[in-house]
């Protein structure tokens, strides 16, 4: 019996110490400290302030100048001539917003961003209310009550509340919360199990802005040609706007987004809806339903990629919008391409990226930029027939 209870001790114990050494190892690992504090910075669209801030105190040893547009964009700029390069990831990610305090102490959200329906049911969230974060669960139907026909049934996001403990209204904001409050998705950073693969909420864009302080730190010691703006944009998730506002400042010359991938690497994706794989490198976008890329840049990112052996997929998505769309339309038309690292489960409270696909990136978009030089730019933004 003794022998019985040692065994199943070590059995359980030794999976623990493994997941303590590794945290404790990736606890020494800044990238990993970055990521894990950008994805867990709560910053839906229209109240990205608290990523703004990391993004800023990140940002500040390395920018010769940091300013804002009016929706509250953030802008940091290395380099006073040369072409004006603007790389772009966004701040907001999807939640919600308070809309109605029911008098039983029920919350209704308004959603912000392109949710699934089907990831809504039976979460947990932080709503932001005034006297600090209130913690609550979109409730489900009790499968004891359901109905055969509801055991299938997706429940479409207007019929689903917020349930934060309350017995009434008077309740409700006596935990400080109001109607305009924003709510975001409960899901802390983790390591997943030992491997090189990370899953948390808010990949889509917390990943690009972490490529682009990377990247920002490379460039501060390195000589290169241009003048690279690196904007940190707010209310992706709701229509590209702090892209529009911010190109509208910088006037960019040319422009790289950055952004997350649609993997095909998990049960029930076909190969005409992802070609992209976890761990097989950072990807560029072909096309995708609101930006069609400069074919040079394209062809550019292709060599530079090969020319630095870093692995490089490609991609073709339909139902996608990012902020290059935007972007390419500014300052009377700018060459644009969207980089991509690859991300299981997008606009869900659970996504998961490979550390790899996110170094290979840093070093491609450090590699491109090094090649954007005047010559190069005016290469890309000449649309001039070819001479017989």
């Amino acid at each position: 019996m003794r022998r019985a209870i040692l065994a199943a001790l070590i059995f359980f114990v030794a999976p623990l110490c493994a997941f303590a050494q590794q945290n404790s190892a990736a606890s020494g690992d800044a990238t990993v400290q970055l990521l894990k504090k950008l994805v867990n910075a709560p910053g839906p669209s229209g109240f990205e302030e608290p990523v703004a801030k990391i993004m800023v105190e990140e940002m500040k040893p390395y920018a010769a100048k940091i300013s804002y547009d009016g929706l509250g964009s953030v802008i940091a700029t290395q380099g006073s001539s040369g072409p004006r390069i603007m790389l772009d990831a966004h701040m907001d990610e999807l939640g919600g917003l308070i809309r109605r305090i029911t008098p039983n102490g029920f919350l209704s959200m308004q959603m912000l961003g392109g949710w699934f329906d089907q990831a809504l049911v039976d979460q947990r969230w932080w709503i932001i209310g005034s006297k600090g974060p209130v913690l609550a669960v979109t409730g489900i139907r009790d499968v004891h009550i359901a109905s055969a026909e509801e055991h299938t049934k997706v429940f479409p996001r207007n019929s689903l509340y917020l349930d934060i403990g309350a017995k009434s209204a008077d309740d409700v904001r006596a935990m400080g919360v109001e109607p305009g409050d924003p709510v975001v998705p409960d899901s802390p950073f983790e390591i997943l199990n030992g491997s090189q693969n990370y899953l948390a909420k808010a990949w889509d864009d917390r990943i690009g802005l972490a490529v682009m302080i990377e990247v920002m730190h490379r460039l501060a010691h390195a000589a290169h040609a241009n003048q690279v703006f690196y904007a940190s944009t707010v209310q992706e998730e709701i229509g590209l706007r702090g892209a529009t506002t911010a190109s509208a400042v910088i006037k960019p010359d040319v422009a790289i987004a950055l952004e997350v991938g649609i993997v095909k690497d998990v049960p029930g994706v076909n190969p005409e809806e992802a070609q992209e794989v976890l761990g097989g490198g950072p990807g560029v976008f072909l096309w995708d339903a609101s930006e069609l890329p400069n074919r040079k840049f394209v062809s550019l990112v292709k060599n530079v990629a090969a020319a630095d052996s870093i692995p490089l997929q490609y991609d073709l998505i339909t139902g996608y919008g990012d902020d290059s769309a935007a972007i390419q339309k500014s300052n009377g038309g700018v060459p644009t391409v969207n980089l991509v690292v690859p991300t299981r489960y997008t606009h869900s409270h659970n996504g998961i990226i490979n550390r790899g696909d996110f170094d290979h990136m840093v070093d491609l978009v450090t590699a491109l930029i090094e090649k954007l030089d005047a010559g190069t730019v005016a290469n890309l933004r000449n649309f001039a027939p070819a001479s017989e």
